[in-house]
């Protein structure tokens, strides 16, 4: 590649995901398993519906007997039991016979429909001796739900590479599944570099300024599925990076995601201590030019990220996110998006893809629209933009410029 060409994001990202290994599975309870990612189908212990039950309250019938029932001709019929949710009576009903039932209760084997409270004339006030049935269910198997209709024992409820997250994770207890085989996490350092970052809270010298990247990185990387298991600060001089490394490594760290030092000044600290461990590129996306990648002689992964918040938050969703995704076994990864028109005009870098922190305009619910999340645009140091930013506009390298209207890409990040 000459010196003088920009690296596309494709490329940049292919190699990332090229030296990404999968990490080994783990067997954890369902309780557990919030937001991992499953590396073995997820199957049905049981089935669901369990047995056949009634959708709702009211009464079981033989089909027969009410069929023809209505307001002008009403069948009455006898109640011979009752039978709650959770009861394991199976009570025989013989001709001209009723049992009430309550929604999720087994319907009885001599039963072939169900009779709603509300087409009967006392409805539950007059439910237990005898009923009248004032209008007929609409068929064989009226409100009955059948054994087996959602999965049956052994379906596959989930496929591999699958987050799980709550609605998932309640179908897998509702199919009687009591541990799920997932991805172990990903073990992550995040090290953010330069002399003029101090704690957050503590007074400010010239120079110097709040130190937010840790907490940035850290936090999208949970938001990824991984762990954190160090995170620190180091200088633009000495070889901070270099021990920062080591340390990650002692801790069983898959990745270290490094923010600033990897630009073109006279302080890149990792680009001057990692060197020969990272490749260092220059790719066709604004923010986020400069990149730096690498990896340890054990595989632990380097990501040289720019020092400037919105770079280093537009950095990590397009590639180190789907490191960690690819870690997982994640079977997506990449954010959804959306094609939205934009409310207002913006200027685009020519000849690299823009990542723009966006908002997504909704009052219109047949027709939203995206805009600059700040008045600053798409500046790389708007730190107190990314607070009211929900997505990235994605403008392709092509694009002279964003007009009001244009369909663009919008990729969600919250």
């Amino acid at each position: 590649m000459s010196a003088d060409r920009l690296r596309t994001v494709e490329e940049q990202l292919a190699i990332v995901l090229e030296r990404v290994r999968p990490l080994d599975g783990t067997r954890v309870p369902v309780a557990a398993a919030l937001g991992r990612t499953l590396v073995e189908p997820l199957r049905a212990a049981v089935d669901i519906p369990v047995f056949d039950n009634s959708a709702m309250d009211g009464f079981a019938v033989r089909f027969d007997d009410v069929k023809d029932a209505t307001d002008a001709a009403p069948v009455r019929l006898t109640v011979v039991g009752d039978l709650p949710a959770g009861s394991p009576l199976d009570p025989p009903i013989g001709p001209g016979e009723a049992v009430r039932i309550m929604t999720g209760s087994a319907v009885p084997t001599a039963a072939d429909a169900i009779v709603p409270f509300e087409s009967t004339a006392g409805g539950l006030a007059d439910s237990l001796g005898e009923i009248t049935v004032l209008a007929a269910p609409r068929g064989l198997g009226a409100h009955i739900r059948r054994r087996g209709e959602d999965i049956t024992v052994g379906g596959e409820l989930l496929p591999a590479g699958v987050e799980l997250g709550a609605l998932q994770l309640a179908a897998a207890a509702a199919a009687g599944v009591d541990d799920v085989v997932v991805s172990r996490r990903p073990r992550v350092a995040v090290v953010s570099t330069g002399s003029e970052l101090v704690t957050p809270g503590r007074a400010l010298e010239r120079g110097q300024i709040p130190e937010s990247n840790s907490q940035l990185l850290a936090g999208l990387a949970e938001g990824a599925g991984a762990e954190v298991v160090l995170r620190l600060t180091v200088d633009d001089e000495g070889d901070g990076p270099a021990r920062a490394v080591a340390e990650a490594s002692a801790l069983g760290a898959d990745a270290v995601v490094f923010s600033g030092g990897v630009s073109a000044g006279a302080y890149e600290v990792v680009k001057n201590t990692l060197a020969g461990a990272m490749e260092f590129a220059k790719i066709a996306m604004q923010p986020g030019k400069p990149q730096g990648f690498g990896a340890t002689e054990d595989g632990v992964l380097l990501f040289g990220l720019p020092g400037n918040p919105v770079s280093a938050a537009v950095s990590f969703e397009v590639f180190v996110r789907p490191a960690l995704l690819a870690m997982q076994r994640r079977t997506e990864l990449h954010r959804p998006t959306l094609r939205l028109p934009a409310a207002t005009a913006w200027r685009t870098p020519p000849a690299r893809r823009q990542y723009l922190p966006a908002a997504i305009d909704r009052s219109d619910p047949a027709h939203w629209t995206v805009r600059p999340a700040t008045a600053g645009g798409s500046g790389s140091h708007l730190a107190g933009g990314l607070a009211r930013a929900e997505a990235y506009a994605v403008v392709p390298a092509e694009a002279d410029a964003v007009e009001v209207g244009d369909t663009v890409d919008v990729m969600l990040v919250s």
